[in-house]
């Protein structure tokens, strides 16, 4: 529509020459219907006798529109924050989920938001419904999970190719909030504590085989010297009278007294 470039006609002229002189002749007081203010966020885009006055819109400044043949539509073009509403969706592995988000976009164009799309905000609210459901439905619970950032970005890709005939750019696509039933959230919160159990079970396992072989090297090592197992005892009795004040009984072998004796009659 914005790119017409057929006239408005002999009867048209006709129509805006009468309006011209209706200014001309009411001047000063006409003046101030003609002129408009459009603010520096903001652009008009002018119909003259239904037709778009020019590609391009107008503002930001004042504008001068005729009275009875132009009519003007302000369009703000300010970045928009849309939030769009909880979507139930059904993953691709058949869990049901409930996601909502946010959505920034702003209108580059405003000749394209005004003649190719009756109401552009509700429009791109619609489409990013449907392009939150259509994206994440392809998506597995780990993947919905684990990669927000890439199906944001996903999503906004398939905005943009939308909404680019509308004079609409895509800034930024945010997921809020994933919810999943409460069933769910009890199987993976015992899938996790599971995972981490047998994670502490493993180390358990692994310190208990590194201390049998640090016994089974010592075990070897005392066995190469035979004073070397009674020394070992009285260094732990040494050890537990340095920890706690009281009597303990300890039996003493036999076999220590034999080594001492042998020991003596040798010298």
């Amino acid at each position: 529509i914005a790119d017409r470039q057929e006239g408005i006609g002999v009867c048209g002229w006709i129509l805006v020459s009468l309006s011209f002189l209706l200014v001309l002749i009411t001047f000063p007081i006409s003046i101030w219907a003609c002129i408009k203010v459009v603010r520096e966020y903001e652009r008009a885009v002018v119909f003259r006798l239904g037709r778009i006055l020019s590609k391009k819109a107008k503002g930001p400044g004042m504008i001068l529109v005729l009275p009875c043949t132009d009519t003007f539509i302000k369009v703000d073009l300010r970045t928009v924050a849309c939030k769009i509403p909880p979507q139930e969706i059904l993953t691709r592995d058949a869990v049901t989920a409930q996601v909502d988000g946010v959505v920034h976009y702003r209108i580059h164009s405003a000749v394209s938001a005004v003649a190719n799309v009756t109401d552009v905000h509700s429009a791109t609210l619609l489409l990013a419904q449907a392009a939150l459901r259509n994206v994440l439905g392809t998506q597995s619970l780990a993947q919905l999970l684990a990669g927000r950032e890439e199906i944001a970005h996903s999503i906004q890709a398939t905005l943009d190719s939308a909404t680019e005939q509308w004079g609409v750019k895509v800034a930024h696509v945010e997921i809020k909030d994933i919810r999943i039933p409460m069933a769910m959230q009890r199987a993976m919160a015992a899938e996790a504590e599971a995972a981490q159990e047998k994670k502490a079970k493993v180390v358990a396992a692994e310190g208990e085989m590194n201390a049998s072989k640090a016994l089974q090297r010592a075990s070897m090592v005392l066995a190469e010297s035979p004073a070397g197992l009674p020394l070992r005892y009285l260094q732990t009795l040494t050890a537990v009278a340095a920890q706690n004040n009281s009597t303990i009984v300890f039996p003493l072998p036999m076999n220590m007294f034999g080594s001492l004796e042998q020991k003596r009659t040798g010298g």
